[in-house]
């Protein structure tokens, strides 16, 4: 049976309303994507392999989760972490901060929207979440997909072409022999402009075939 590329990418879904998060992990499921949900910023941070400590100001120097999250889509409205922070600390978090992260919300504020796409969004999506909506999504994973080893070392493995010499059609090369010929029977005076030496070669009358 074979395995769809969606089959390969894991999202995490973020939300704490348990309705909208079987919907969303139903939908990527159809999609044939890979789902882990969690109901809240502070537990998407630790799947991640992030705290959330207030305190601890360096969050680069956290270790990621072992499995790998290619795509956070994370709900804005929720208590304590709003989807907003959650998209601010996997940004400001070096080995986190290429994931794509896509914000949902019921809400439609126009101030919301452009604040979590200067902070780095790739998405928002207004609820309920439609399957056209995730259709968004695909070509940011597809973006950040690393490529395959196999495909790397089958592309080594491919002989380069040779090369040779371009042929000269008949017609050019017809042209350059007669252009040799030209030259060949260059005048002394045509030669010495050109700074080429001239030499005359004097036969024997009796050799001259031309002289009957």
């Amino acid at each position: 049976m074979a395995i769809t590329a969606e089959a390969q990418f894991h999202v995490l879904a973020v939300d704490d309303s348990l309705i909208d998060r079987k919907l969303i992990e139903r939908l990527l499921r159809t999609s044939s994507y890979q789902v882990t949900t969690v109901d809240s910023g502070s537990k998407a941070l630790e799947f991640l392999g992030l705290q959330d400590d207030d305190d601890d100001e360096d969050s680069s120097d956290s270790s990621p989760s072992e499995i790998e999250v290619n795509l956070v889509i994370t709900d804005y409205c929720m208590p304590g972490m709003t989807g907003y922070d959650l998209l601010k600390r996997i940004k400001e978090t070096s080995s986190l901060k290429d994931i794509p992260v896509v914000i949902m919300s019921s809400e439609n504020v126009p101030s919301r929207i452009n604040m979590c796409l200067e902070e780095g969004a790739e998405e928002f999506f207004l609820k309920p979440v439609q399957m056209s909506d995730l259709e968004r999504i695909r070509p940011h994973i597809m973006r950040r997909k690393p490529a395959d080893p196999e495909e790397e070392e089958q592309g080594e493995d491919q002989p380069q072409p040779s090369q040779t010499p371009p042929v000269l059609p008949l017609q050019q090369q017809i042209t350059n022999d007669n252009t040799a010929m030209a030259m060949a029977q260059t005048p002394p005076a045509a030669a010495a402009a050109r700074g080429r030496p001239w030499m005359k070669v004097c036969l024997p009358r009796g050799d001259d075939p031309d002289v009957q």
